[in-house]
């Protein structure tokens, strides 16, 4: 959450940051600035509002070749200008992502000594900080400044004693540096700086550098240290939107390469990732995720104790790691994030190591903090996803986590006569039949509020379609079991609520259908995603969308994509930006 853009080198920095700042708008949107530092003297504009305000108020005539850039998600304070980063105090000026819990006590020392604070956020204690600890050596400042902090941070700070250097330290937050001919490029992730970069470093917890034009220099709290590049080729990976008017739309559509990039994938690193033996001895698999990927998990749940009969538990991360786990022996851990930087998917990983647990990490992203918890990595590959909600990374869990349920049922002895192969196939012709999708979200964007019923996996997509409704056009909405509509929220039925039910498991289908001819005996409207033909046609339904047949133990690869479909059209009859949700972002990083 929130972007950090700087660069130092030859060009000038203003249009280069402003491009890394719209590259990382889905980190956050509530407002943005940038300063230069040119002679000794700082330039800066800051706005409430998304990083083309910044455009539109003269950032890109700034002048210098150094700078530093933000685009803000709302933590402490309001989205106002004075609350829009960078922040100032003496000599230096910073950019933040994280959050200072201990601020209000730091904040008081500098209120005691007659400072002033012209905003509201806990980040610009830490200029003052820094200020207070100048003693002319720029990274020892820098490092007596943050052995004060307690919280998450990820900070570029500039100081008008050293003109041609950018300094910069992270802990729980992420921070890349990418180096190219022109100079140096600093960002909270890579989009922002892949383009321009032929080598890129990835900073760790309790890392700093010194970012000048022509070096690099890498230190921990101790001493300078070595750190190796990545030298690939990012240029080649696609960050751009293309023909399309929204990234969601884009990565819908891409979902039948990432379910296919990632079984692929799997195959291979699978057998090379160790884990046949750490299967044989699981008896226990605890995941931890949150949002989409918690409804991934919960999924896999159903999957691992029906193809493995190993015991399964989901758990919300953020409860997991507040909540005393019991760990027992031969527990897997399978902690999912597609950004790999999730704050309370890290502490529960952490935790759980801690007590004992192997942990495996499942995220997109391979030079992630998760990845240096884990025992063992398994990536998905839906490539980079830039819409705040997630989609096809969500499919792309999925496929992974039925594989590694099939890998658990071997490992065990079992012989399930089930295949993945051929999903990618049916999810294209899923996305080939979207347009009548759009009848649906008209009638449905005049709801007041919407309910989502399933059973067993299905459930599974009503959670994640009803997350998906909210997260981006703002209608109430609600995920729940089928069976249990009587024990309270068959009351809000009227016929006024669009309900919205998944049948693909036809021994559970007759079940499924009583509780909607309980909500269609009250007046409510069905709209029915199935792969069930006979029932698509029944009289209670208003209306229905025929899934392809497949293997229905794994019909949430499928049954899902009509659901992200709706929320993007519901989003779009609303008057709002699918890609960019209110008060939401994309990584979320804090707590």
């Amino acid at each position: 959450m929130c972007g950090i853009m700087g660069y130092v080198g030859k060009k000038n920095a203003a249009p280069i940051i402003y491009e890394g700042l719209k590259k990382l708008e889905y980190r956050g949107y509530d407002s943005a600035g940038v300063a230069l530092l040119q002679d000794g003297f700082y330039t800066a504009i800051k706005c409430s509002g998304r990083v083309e305000e910044l455009k539109k108020r003269g950032a890109l005539n700034l002048s210098g070749k150094i700078g530093i850039g933000h685009t803000r998600w709302a933590t402490h304070g309001a989205p106002t200008p004075e609350n829009a980063h960078p922040h100032f105090y003496g000599k230096f000026a910073i950019v933040h992502n994280g959050i200072i819990e201990n601020y209000a006590e730091l904040m008081h020392e500098c209120l005691e000594r007659g400072e002033k604070f012209s905003s509201s956020t806990d980040s610009e204690v830490i200029a003052h900080l820094l200020a207070f600890y100048d003693c002319g050596n720029f990274l020892e400042t820098v490092k007596k400044t943050v052995r004060r902090l307690r919280g998450s941070y990820a900070l570029a700070i500039l100081c008008s004693d050293f003109p041609n250097e950018i300094a910069v330290c992270r802990e729980k937050s992420p921070l890349v540096l990418g180096v190219s001919e022109d100079g140096v490029r600093i960002a909270s992730d890579l989009p922002a700086i892949a383009s321009e970069s032929k080598t890129v470093y990835v900073l760790r917890d309790g890392e700093f550098a010194l970012v000048g034009q022509k070096k690099v220099s890498f230190y921990d709290q101790e001493r300078e240290i070595q750190k190796e590049g990545m030298t690939e080729s990012f240029a080649s990976q696609n960050f751009s939107r293309g023909k399309y008017e929204h990234y969601m739309w884009k990565e819908i559509e891409e979902i039948p390469t990432a379910i296919d990039q990632t079984l692929r994938n799997f195959k291979v690193n699978f057998c090379f990732s160790g884990l046949c033996e750490v299967l044989c001895q699981t008896e226990y698999i605890e995941i931890v995720a949150c949002g989409t990927a918690y409804h991934s998990g919960i999924a896999a749940k159903y999957v691992f104790e029906k193809l493995a009969r190993v015991k399964t538990n989901v758990s919300v991360a953020s409860e997991f790691r507040y909540a005393d786990p019991i760990i027992s022996p031969h527990t897997l851990v399978i902690a999912v994030s597609q950004s790999g930087e999730t704050a309370d998917t890290l502490a529960a990983a952490e935790l759980a190591k801690q007590r004992g647990a192997y942990v495996l990490a499942v995220t997109n992203v391979a030079h992630s903090s998760l990845t240096s918890i884990a025992d063992r990595v398994l990536q998905t590959y839906a490539g980079t996803e830039i819409g705040v909600a997630a989609t096809k990374s969500f499919n792309a869990q999925l496929s992974l986590l039925f594989s590694l349920a099939l890998e658990l049922a071997k490992a065990k002895g079992m012989s399930p006569n089930l295949t993945l192969d051929g999903f990618s196939l049916l999810s294209r012709q899923v996305i080939l039949s979207l347009n009548k999708i759009q009848e649906y979200a008209e009638e449905i964007s005049k709801a007041n509020h919407v309910l989502f019923i399933g059973r067993g996996v299905d459930y599974c997509c009503a959670l994640e379609g009803s997350l998906k409704l909210k997260e981006i056009s703002y209608l109430p909405s609600e995920g729940y079991p089928a069976g249990e509509l009587k024990h309270g929220t068959l009351a809000l039925i009227d016929e006024k609520t669009p309900v919205i039910a998944i049948l693909t498991r036809r021994e559970l289908a007759e079940k499924t259908m009583n509780a909607l001819c309980e909500v269609s005996a009250r007046g409510g409207k069905i709209y029915l995603f199935t792969t069930l033909p006979e029932y698509a046609e029944r009289e209670e339904i208003y209306r229905s969308f025929l899934l392809p047949s497949c293997e229905e133990l794994f019909s949430p690869l499928l049954a899902v994509i009509p659901l992200q479909a709706l929320a993007y059209f519901t989003a779009l009859k609303r008057g709002n930006d699918p890609d960019k949700p209110r008060h939401l972002a994309k990584s979320v990083t804090v707590e």
